[in-house]
């Protein structure tokens, strides 16, 4: 039952106007390193068995905050980078809106491919098979981080409620927020979206054999 802390990077100087996709040397600014170190304190009790990132800079500074105090390292993986967005990449928001695809991403991201770029389906397909591959590397009672993006998590958050994407944008994550999902032999369990308060002691995997549903959930 691997259990995946997916938690979008903190804030930076372009979030919100700005498209920033795999624009090179973003950093987080200062609202972001404290988000990110806030999350990380909260993150602390937590014993982990891998921090894994997207390569990009504000995720890996996010990641770092996590790691500090633990003797991990730092895995990158590509898989877990933005969606390319091609030609809108360092766009701004309130320009693209104006451009005929953006309705398209907003009702029917599944039909979308990014001018130049790839498809919203190709990121979502990439990013759970990345989960997958770490779950089966890790093993069955692994917990583990990714640092990654808002449009990449939200696709994997999907995917885990069994949605089609084109429901994607129906769910919320904010920046340095925590989404937790729980990988069973027969499902997987949503069991934090958008966290960014609380603690962390439910997240610690129920004994092995006790079934594959959380204490009241059913079966």
């Amino acid at each position: 039952m691997p259990t995946v802390l997916l938690i979008r990077h903190g804030l930076t100087a372009q979030t919100g106007p700005v498209l920033t996709g795999w624009t090179p040397g973003v950093p987080l600014d200062a609202r972001g390193q404290g988000q990110a170190e806030r999350t990380a304190a909260r993150l602390a009790p937590l014993p982990l068995d891998a921090v894994v990132s997207s390569p990009l800079q504000r995720c890996e500074e996010t990641a770092r905050a996590v790691l500090k105090g633990r003797t991990l390292g730092l895995e990158t993986d590509e898989r877990f980078g933005e969606v390319h967005y091609g030609d809108w990449t360092g766009g701004k928001l309130a320009e693209l809106a104006e451009d005929p695809l953006w309705k398209v991403v907003q009702a029917h991201p599944s039909a979308v491919t990014f001018p130049g770029g790839e498809s919203l389906a190709a990121a979502q397909l990439r990013a759970v098979q990345a989960i997958r591959e770490w779950n089966a590397r890790l093993g069955p009672d692994a917990v583990y981080a990714v640092c990654s993006h808002g449009d990449i998590i939200k696709a994997v958050a999907a995917d885990a409620l069994g949605l089609h994407l084109d429901q994607f944008q129906r769910i919320q994550v904010d920046p340095a927020s925590v989404t937790v999902i729980r990988y069973t032999e027969l499902r997987p369990f949503l069991v934090r979206l958008n966290d960014t308060g609380g603690g962390v002691e439910g997240l610690v995997p129920p004994n092995p054999g006790s079934g594959d549903a959380p204490v009241g959930g059913g079966a």
